[in-house]
């Protein structure tokens, strides 16, 4: 097979019954409605993708997620069909946020997604602010992580993408992804447990 998508359903009917793939190949032919169907499946895990991934301002967030969903639209007729879609706009935006971190020249803050349901009142303040703290270290153990080794981490531990998906998406053999996730917990680990 010669890099031909095919889809998994029938491309007849709504957006909503086709493929992810189908509609992929909608957006190659053009098709807008299906880019705003893709938006409205993924744009959400590629937003909290973005957000853990990147050193860059919150502000900065919804802009790569346009720019992501752009260069999908742009790029659409290139997906060969080795990875799931949703794995394939992760290595966009990967891409994406390269290229605004070295247009930017300067380091960011990690911003992690924080959970959007409030925190229920019968849990003592104390624990709240140990919590907050806790993210802030974690978002800093993973801002001071070479971009390499943050990469791979969020996509397979904190994304679930799987590692031979993330592997094919990055250009890495599957050793390298491996040891980049393991040298990353390692200084995740090292970071936490300093005093």
């Amino acid at each position: 097979m010669s890099g031909r998508v095919i889809p998994l359903r029938r491309v007849a009917g709504t957006v909503e019954e086709m493929s992810d793939e189908a509609v992929l190949a909608a957006c190659a032919a053009g098709d807008s409605a299906a880019l705003g169907a893709l938006f409205d499946r993924h744009h959400a895990a590629v937003y909290r993708f973005v957000t853990r991934l990147s050193a860059v301002d919150p502000d900065d967030v919804d802009d790569l997620v346009q720019n992501t969903f752009l260069t999908v639209m742009k790029s659409a007729h290139k997906f060969g069909g080795r990875s799931t879609v949703r794995t394939w706009i992760f290595g966009i935006a990967v891409n994406t946020v390269r290229r605004h971190s070295r247009g930017r020249g300067r380091r960011r803050r990690l911003a992690l997604a924080v959970s959007a349901e409030p925190t229920p009142r019968s849990v003592p303040i104390d624990d709240v602010a140990a919590r907050r703290q806790s993210l802030r270290q974690l978002e800093d153990a993973l801002a001071a992580l070479p971009e390499k080794l943050r990469v791979c981490f969020v996509m397979c531990q904190l994304e679930g993408v799987p590692g031979p998906e993330a592997a094919r998406v990055l250009g890495l053999r599957s050793g390298t992804l491996y040891r980049r996730i393991h040298e990353a917990r390692k200084q995740l680990r090292a970071a936490l447990e300093a005093p």
